[in-house]
C-alpha cells in the first residue's frame, strides 16, 4: 500500500515524504509527539514506520524481583527495546504492576504490597524500595514516566480485575510511588492508573477517581508534593463519542478539586474488529469490521485532540500469543508469521503524518453530523462524519489554494477548497446504536477561515471539550 505523503502548508500546500523529515515537529503541551501505541517493542522497525512518539510497556515487579528485594532481573524490559525506542525518538512509558508473592500478604500479582505504613527509607517498605530503585535504574535508559497499577476500578471477580486492595491501599501505593520515584530520579513523573469510567457508572457507584481525589485532598502533605500524581490516565473503547463524554467528565472532576492543570492522557483506545475475515471472533456486542476500526481511529483521534487530551495511545501494536477466536485489537493481524498490517495501521500512520503540531481545535455538531477542525500554523484538517444510519452531506468552504481529500489509507487527491461532500451513514444496530460513526471525510486545507454547512445551515465552530449526545452506558 502506498506510503502517505506528508503535508507542509506554506503559501501553497507542498507534498513531501515523511521519510525526508520535512514535517514540522509535534508541539503538544509537553513538547512531544502525542501519538502512541501500546507495546511497540515487539516490532520496533514497524513502530518506527508508524511514526509514534511514545509507547507503553509493562514493567513487571514480580519479574524484576521474583524471590526477594535483593533480586534485580531486567530481561522483562530488554535494554534492546529501550535503545530501539530511543533510536526512533519514541519515549517509553512504564506501567508498574504484578506484585511478587514475597512482597504481599495477599494474592501474588494483585495483592497490596507489604510495609506501606513504614517510612520510605525503611527496608520493610518494599514498594518504596522497588520504585526508588526502578526510577534510578531506568532514568539513564530514558524512562522517566511510571503509571501506577492498572484499572483498579474493576471489581473483584469481574473480567479484567487486577487489584484486590481498597481505595485507601491504592492511595498509599500512589503516594509512596510518587515520593520514592522522585528520590530515585527527581525528573520522574507518576501517572494515575488507567481507569475505565464505565465500571463505576454501570455499578451505580461514585467514580473511583472522585473518591481518590477526595482522599488525596485529605492528606496535608499533598499540596507540597504535587498531589502525588502528574497525569490522569484513561482507557476508552468501542464508542468514538465516548472520548469527549468521558474526557469532559474527568476534566470537570479535576476542576472541582482544583487539579485542572493536570493533563489527561488516553493510554488505551481502539475498537476490536471481530468481523476481520482473517481473525473472526464471535461476541454478543459491538459487531465491528475492519473499515469501522479505521473510522473509529479517525473519529476518536480527532475528538481526543479537540478535547485537549495531551497524549493518546492505540491499544495495541500486536496481540502476542493470541489464540484463535480470542478478541484482538492490534494494528497488525494476529496469528500470522508475517504480521501483515490491518487497514487501521495505515489509517493511524496517516493521522500521525497530518495531525502533528496541532495548535488550535474546534468542533461543530448537528444530530446527524460531527465535525472537528484541527489547525496548525502551516494548515488545517477538517474531519466530518455521519452520526446516524442516515446518509448526510457537508459543504466545506475553505481559503483559496490547493486542498486535498485524504482517504483512510492516507492517499491524497487534489480537490477544490469549496464543495459538497457526501457522508455515508453509520452502521448501527438495536443493541449498540451507532457506536462508530460513518466513514469519515478528511479534508486538508491551507490556513484561513473555513465555513461548514450541513443540512442547509452554516454550523458554528466552537472551542472547548466537544459536545456529545452519548446516552447509552458502555459495559
Amino acid at each position: 500500500m502506498p506510503r502517505i505523503l506528508a503535508i507542509a502548508f506554506l503559501a501553497l500546500i507542498t507534498l513531501t515524504a515523511r521519510a525526508q523529515n520535512n514535517l514540522p515537529p509535534a508541539t503538544p503541551a509537553d513538547g512531544q509527539n502525542p501519538f502512541g501505541v501500546v507495546e511497540a517493542m515487539w516490532f520496533p522497525d514497524i513502530a518506527c514506520d508508524l511514526g509514534v512518539g511514545w509507547e507503553r510497556i509493562i514493567f513487571d515487579w514480580g519479574q524484576h524481583q521474583p524471590n526477594g528485594p535483593d533480586d534485580w532481573y531486567t530481561l522483562n524490559v530488554d535494554d534492546r527495546w529501550l535503545r530501539a525506542a530511543s533510536d526512533c525518538n519514541r519515549e517509553v512509558v512504564a506501567v508498574i504492576k504484578n506484585v511478587p508473592a514475597w512482597a504481599t500478604d495477599g494474592r501474588p500479582g494483585i495483592g497490596v504490597p507489604r510495609g506501606l505504613d513504614l517510612p520510605l527509607d525503611d527496608p520493610g517498605n518494599v514498594w518504596a524500595a522497588f520504585m526508588r530503585r526502578a526510577a534510578a535504574y531506568y532514568a539513564p535508559r530514558g524512562v522517566h514516566r511510571f503509571i501506577i497499577l492498572n484499572e483498579p476500578d474493576i471489581d473483584r471477580e469481574t473480567y479484567g480485575f487486577e487489584f484486590e486492595g481498597e481505595l485507601e491501599d491504592y492511595f498509599n501505593i500512589l503516594k509512596t510511588a510518587y515520593l520514592a520515584a522522585r528520590q530515585g530520579n527527581p525528573a520522574a513523573r507518576v501517572h494515575l492508573a488507567g481507569t475505565t469510567y464505565w465500571h463505576d457508572i454501570n455499578a451505580g457507584r461514585r467514580l473511583y477517581l472522585d473518591r481518590l481525589f477526595e482522599r488525596i485532598m485529605a492528606d496535608p502533605d499533598a499540596p507540597a508534593n504535587g498531589y502525588y500524581f502528574d497525569a490522569l490516565s484513561l482507557h476508552i473503547y468501542f464508542r468514538s463519542e465516548s472520548i469527549p463524554f468521558v474526557v469532559g467528565k474527568m476534566q470537570e472532576l479535576l476542576d472541582r478539586y482544583g487539579l485542572g492543570d493536570k493533563p489527561i492522557w488516553i493510554n488505551e483506545y481502539n475498537t476490536s474488529p471481530n468481523l476481520d475475515p482473517a481473525w473472526p471472533v464471535t461476541r454478543p456486542q459491538f459487531q465491528v469490521n475492519l473499515a469501522q476500526q479505521q473510522a473509529f481511529l479517525v473519529q476518536a483521534t480527532a475528538l481526543a485532540l479537540a478535547s485537549g487530551v495531551q497524549r493518546m495511545s492505540v491499544y495495541k501494536l500486536w496481540d502476542q500469543n493470541a489464540e484463535p477466536g480470542i478478541e484482538t485489537f492490534g494494528l497488525l493481524t494476529p496469528g500470522r508469521d508475517d504480521h501483515p498490517p490491518r487497514p487501521a495501521y495505515y489509517t493511524y500512520r496517516a493521522l500521525i503524518d497530518v495531525l502533528q503540531g496541532i495548535e488550535r481545535t474546534a468542533w461543530a455538531t448537528t444530530p446527524e453530523v460531527y465535525a472537528v477542525r484541527l489547525e496548525r500554523g502551516a494548515g488545517q484538517v477538517v474531519i466530518a462524519w455521519a452520526r446516524t444510519a442516515a446518509a448526510s452531506a457537508v459543504t466545506v468552504d475553505g481559503p483559496d489554494g490547493k486542498a486535498y481529500l485524504m482517504d483512510l489509507e492516507g492517499d491524497l487527491r487534489v480537490i477544490r477548497p469549496d464543495g459538497e461532500h457526501a457522508l455515508t451513514g453509520a452502521t448501527c444496530d438495536e443493541r449498540d446504536g451507532c457506536a462508530v460513526g460513518g466513514p469519515p471525510l478528511i479534508v486538508l486545507l491551507p490556513p484561513g477561515d473555513v465555513t461548514l454547512t450541513a443540512g442547509g445551515r452554516v454550523l458554528a465552530w466552537q472551542s472547548g471539550i466537544p459536545e456529545s449526545s452519548l446516552t447509552v452506558a458502555q459495559p
